[in-house]
């Protein structure tokens, strides 16, 4: 079995400050630990900032256009050139508020590849969705998408992020074991394909992650760290998570 190491991304989502840059970039350059890599993904205007303090950055959101007529969007290129090394990409508020298509989605993925970023590819269901037993179906329908239009190879130059939807700043959090069975589908599924992707492919649980509940998040084998929304917003919080992602190394 491939040794992953552990990801710990915080997504800020329409939060952040010029300060809190300095008091989250502070907090992590003390952390500085190699056996895991660190992640910000802060508001676009916020970008350059974060990349002046040293952090390892990424952006929200791109565009699958290289230029346009597309007022307030994002290209890959600029991103790329103004020191972003990362995208998320299909997160779930970009797909229920913006009507982003899984097909987009993979138009996006391909994009920043294209342009020198590394894809995080963002994956769940609804609370009806899985109500309904349809999680596995919904989730390998979303990952499909992009395999279809390019390739399973694509998927080992990327992120995957399982966020079950319920539980995104709702409280809910899947409990270890939900999300690792989800975890496991995802690999098992792509081992079909290939088995070398599957393996070191890294599989982020992206679910009301916080200090707490990290470390037993963490430790399940087939999470291979978190997508963080609002403990990522908390120096102390976001650290003792970094920490909790040792215990998967």
């Amino acid at each position: 079995m491939a040794q992953r190491k552990p990801i710990v991304a915080g997504n800020w989502k329409m939060n952040g400050s010029i300060e809190l840059v300095s008091e989250i970039s502070t907090a992590i350059s003390k952390y500085k630990n190699e056996q895991v890599d660190v992640i910000i993904f802060p508001p676009a205007p916020l970008l350059c900032k974060a990349v002046e303090s040293g952090v390892n950055v990424g952006t929200q959101t791109i565009s699958e256009f290289d230029s346009g007529a597309f007022t307030g969007e994002i290209e890959a290129k600029l991103a790329k050139q103004l020191g972003a090394n990362y995208t998320l990409v299909g997160h779930s508020e970009r797909r229920a508020i913006f009507g982003e298509t899984s097909e987009i989605v993979a138009d996006k993925f391909a994009k920043a590849q294209e342009k020198g970023l590394i894809p995080v590819l963002c994956v769940g269901e609804t609370e009806k969705q899985r109500e309904l037993g349809a999680t596995e179906k919904v989730v390998a329908e979303q990952i499909n998408a992009v395999i279809s239009k390019l390739g399973i190879a694509a998927l080992s130059n990327s992120v995957l992020a399982y966020e079950p939807v319920w539980a995104i700043g709702t409280g809910k959090t899947a409990t270890p074991e939900q999300a690792q069975s989800v975890h496991k589908f995802i690999r098992d599924m792509l081992s079909t394909q290939s088995e070398p992707v599957a393996q070191s492919l890294q599989i982020l649980y992206g679910g009301s992650v916080n200090d707490k509940n990290s470390k037993s998040l963490f430790t399940q084998p087939d999470i291979d760290g978190g997508l963080i929304g609002g403990a990522s917003l908390k120096a102390d919080a976001f650290v003792s998570i970094c920490n909790s992602a040792l215990g998967n190394v």
